[in-house]
């Protein structure tokens, strides 16, 4: 397993997270030798956004032993009064699902109490109005709650609320689908989908993905909206790409479901190379680099993606960028134009030109 950290939390976190959305089409038994099969595998993150309340018992059964090395995404909107999902931004019933939720869980505080699916302005308006943030911030004031999360899909949305509230986390939906405009979830331009991941990376909020594979769609090429599939290696890795991600939360109901996607960290690099998407990205996209490293190998050594990374995070305020960008063995100012990258970028970035202006920006020399 591989941990990034949360810059604001210092937590460190699993970039393999445990999504539940499936978790409910196991059994009892099955479920929970899943849930410890994931622990056993290294993943520490658990989002608690479940289809079905009689799972939540499932993890205090699995996990609670092993409580205080695990991290908990719970949602304050998520309620479970039917037995089902459903969703509120009334204070008075969002207690009484927390309340519930963290009985059936064995457990007595939240590593991430989240603002949950904040999708629209008038969303945000309301879960102030009813006393859903005020019981949340009483929760944080209180000790329950370590630290605050918002559920989002939409950027305008993400924006508000970053603005207005403190957060330490966001969850977003992130996949090539989403960000180049193709699916339900889709919500946000190119431009501004890349600004919330700037955003998050310049700040320190850190990002777990939902939807990573759009809900399946891209998995299967007869459904999916590029026509084409991709794997769950491919579309974890460009998640991971993404500024600000800590962690991708797939859905898991089985212990081979578990095996697979652990599977990720022994995968050649061929097997997690996602740059067939440079095939069916929208105008707008091309360009503009995706940090899929499809330009390796460099003749000179240049990490073509993690510059191009720091170079995009700095000119956005990330104050720290420039020094990682300082501390690279090789950097822009090596490139000798040989063409080698542009030949095979598949979104046709012009690297050549791109690392003259990154050289510029910067004026570190290589070591």
């Amino acid at each position: 397993m591989e941990y990034r950290i949360n810059k604001r939390t210092g937590d460190k976190i699993s970039i393999l997270g445990f999504g539940t959305s499936y978790i409910a089409e196991a059994g009892e038994k099955d479920a929970v030798a899943t849930i410890q099969r994931a622990y056993e595998g290294g993943i520490n993150y658990y989002d608690l956004a479940t289809a079905e309340g009689r799972t939540f018992p499932y993890f205090g059964t699995a996990l609670g032993a092993v409580r205080k090395n695990v991290f908990y995404q719970i949602h304050f909107g998520a309620n479970y009064a039917s037995g089902t999902y459903g969703w509120s931004t009334d204070g008075e019933t969002i207690r009484h699902s927390i309340e519930w939720q963290l009985a059936q869980l064995k457990t007595d505080y939240i590593d991430y109490g989240f603002i949950h699916c904040i999708d629209e302005l008038s969303d945000w308006q309301e879960y102030r109005k009813n006393g859903a943030f005020s019981y949340l911030m009483q929760m944080k004031e209180q000790g329950v709650v370590k630290h605050i999360g918002l559920s989002s899909h939409t950027p305008v949305t993400i924006h508000r609320v970053l603005d207005e509230a403190s957060v330490d986390m966001l969850m977003f939906s992130v996949n090539p689908g989403y960000d180049y405009q193709k699916g339900d979830y889709a919500k946000g331009s190119v431009d501004e989908r890349s600004a919330i991941y700037s955003r998050c990376e310049t700040e320190g909020i850190g990002i777990s993905v939902m939807k990573p594979f759009s809900g399946g769609q891209l998995l299967d090429a007869a459904i999916s909206p590029f026509g084409k599939a991709l794997t769950q290696y491919q579309c974890i890795q460009y998640a991971l790409d993404r500024p600000g991600v800590l962690t991708v939360l797939p859905g898991m109901s089985s212990v081979a479901q578990v095996e697979h996607l652990l599977g990720f960290f022994g995968a050649e690099e061929a097997e997690k190379d996602y740059s067939m998407i440079g095939s069916f990205s929208p105008a707008e996209a091309i360009g503009k680099c995706v940090y899929c490293n499809h330009c390796k190998p460099c003749p000179m050594g240049l990490d073509i993606g993690i510059i191009n990374k720091y170079y995009d995070l700095a000119i956005n305020g990330d104050s720290m960028a420039a020094e990682h960008y300082r501390n690279l063995e090789t950097k822009a100012d090596a490139c000798v134009q040989c063409g080698h990258c542009e030949s095979r970028c598949p979104f046709h970035v012009k690297q050549e030109k791109r690392m003259k202006e990154i050289d510029a920006y910067f004026q570190y020399p290589s070591k």
